[in-house]
């Protein structure tokens, strides 16, 4: 049996990653999608992506502190386990520029073909953490097994979505929907 690719994003209700400069300030915590791949022990992001999210993570593992700063707000108790949590956790960066990356977990991967023998390896759920052209390429390769998507109630009419460029139409299936915090809605879909 094969290891489950899982996206789990936080989406506007119009299906954007981020707004159109590339803004997240509309995303108050990343507690609620950390928490919905709890068996996850491999994650995949994508090399525009890796530079912040090494300095975020690494930061606010090594002083929670400092999460504080670069939030602007202070962090939660789920923040600072996921931050330990990237730094033991092997990470697959999808990249053709990056010339390396940091983490001693960290991996550079060149072409999104090489990511077919780790979803046969034995082992946990995947993470799928993004960014949005990651995603589309991903799923243009067959790789994602789930989209498990938290869609807060904001329109922010443009950005980055992780469908672009997937041609279609595709059939997904609806697996389980909730009702999550603040008027958000909880969508987990198998591909």
């Amino acid at each position: 049996m094969s290891r489950l690719f899982i996206a789990a994003l936080q989406v506007s209700l119009d299906g954007y990653l981020q707004g159109a400069n590339g803004a997240v300030d509309w995303v108050d915590s990343w507690d609620d999608a950390l928490s919905l791949v709890p068996d996850a022990d491999t994650a995949v992001l994508g090399g525009g992506m890796y530079p912040g999210y090494e300095m975020l993570w690494g930061s606010i593992a090594a002083d929670p502190r400092s999460g504080a700063a670069m939030l602007g707000r202070e962090i939660t108790q789920g923040e600072a386990e996921y931050a330990l949590w990237t730094q033991r956790t092997p990470h697959y960066v999808l990249s053709t520029t990056l010339q390396q990356v940091g983490w001693e977990t960290a991996h550079l991967v060149r072409d999104v073909s090489e990511l077919w023998p780790l979803k046969e390896q034995p082992g946990g759920a995947v993470y799928v953490i993004g960014g949005a052209a990651l995603v589309a390429s991903l799923l243009k390769e067959g790789l994602i097994d789930e989209l498990r998507l938290i869609v807060h109630p904001i329109i922010l009419g443009g950005g980055k979505s992780p469908f672009a460029g997937v041609t279609g139409p595709r059939t997904i299936q609806l697996a389980q929907t909730s009702v999550g915090r603040s008027g958000r809605v909880v969508l987990m879909y198998q591909v």
